[in-house]
């Protein structure tokens, strides 16, 4: 039976006045937040469809999986740990570990911090229009495809008509193979992902920071503190709970490096040091269509990057 909406009740004039019932809060609660649920459908089907369905992908790792075949399918034969052994046995698994793990720390070291200062000084700076313009600057390469950004690369960059290797010309120098030297790879790799995506990782922080009481600011002034110890004292220990969130998301996606602008820089002369997990298994994968290895790799980086996260979640909440 379906309960009532509206129940009688007798106000203190003694007119008979209809109220709402608990049930009939909650519909009409409902009703309102109803256009909300409609739009948080697609983001959900998204991420069943295309994450969580997907994870029964993880199968065909310890399958001899065929192509077409569902991957519980009994045409598909188990083979345990087949895949891993002949990943972890490969001469070059080491260097696969080492390169993943360098451009990954290298990445974390060198962009972190940067985005870290990057919303501090944008705090600092009092000209509205100034920070605005500022900070959708920065923000701009993040929207930049990476097939783009490593064509700009590669003009700037190049050997034989490079804009900076001509002014290293001018300036008495030699040319410089940037593109094609292994002693230069990671710093080419890291350098323009920090000026791809510091600018957007920097809107986190600027968010903490826009969140800080500016009452503190004011108590600070009246005891003589300037605006440098500001940012020691103030600023940075209100943000630092976030900092400490964004470090442990970064530590989780240190075994996930991309093979995207990995392969889009790739020639053989930076093989020794660009050849990660992630290209391997592309090339596995995509190439040579031994998918039941590309999905070992796959699963082998996601385990370590669960393990990075709850290690570094543990670690944080010591600290």
């Amino acid at each position: 039976m379906k309960k009532p909406i509206y129940t009688a009740s007798v106000s203190p004039s003694g007119e008979t006045v209809s109220v709402l019932t608990e049930s009939g809060r909650r519909w009409l609660r409902f009703r309102r937040q109803l256009p909300f649920y409609l739009m948080m459908l697609i983001p959900l089907l998204f991420f069943l469809i295309f994450k969580y369905w997907s994870m029964f992908g993880v199968a065909i790792a310890f399958q001899d999986y065929k192509l077409g075949a569902p991957f519980l399918s009994i045409h598909s034969k188990w083979v345990g740990l087949k895949w891993f052994q002949r990943l972890t046995s490969s001469p070059f698994f080491g260097r696969w570990v080492r390169n993943t793990l360098l451009l990954s720390l290298y990445n974390l070291v060198v962009s972190f911090p940067i985005s870290i200062f990057m919303a501090l000084m944008l705090n600092e700076v009092r000209n509205s229009i100034l920070r605005k313009f500022t900070s959708n600057l920065s923000l701009l390469p993040h929207f930049i495809s990476t097939v783009v950004i490593v064509g700009v690369l590669f003009n700037f960059f190049s050997v034989d008509d490079g804009i900076v290797n001509q002014l290293i010309v001018m300036l008495g120098g030699h040319k410089i193979d940037f593109m094609g030297s292994s002693q230069w790879f990671r710093t080419m790799y890291v350098g323009s992902g920090v000026w791809q995506n510091a600018g957007f990782s920097a809107v986190v922080f600027t968010a903490a920071i826009s969140g800080i009481d500016p009452t503190l600011y004011e108590a600070a002034a009246l005891d003589g503190s300037t605006r440098v110890k500001n940012v020691f004292h103030i600023t940075i220990p209100c943000i630092l709970p976030t900092i400490i969130t964004m470090f442990i998301l970064r530590i989780g996606n240190i075994m996930a490096v991309g093979y995207e602008k990995i392969i889009l820089m790739y020639s053989p002369s930076i093989y020794d040091v660009a050849d990660t997990l992630s290209t391997y298994a592309y090339r596995v994968g995509v190439v040579d269509g031994k998918y039941s290895l590309s999905a070992a790799v796959s699963l082998l980086n996601s385990v370590c990057d669960l393990l990075l996260v709850v290690g570094a979640n543990r670690l944080a909440r010591r600290v």
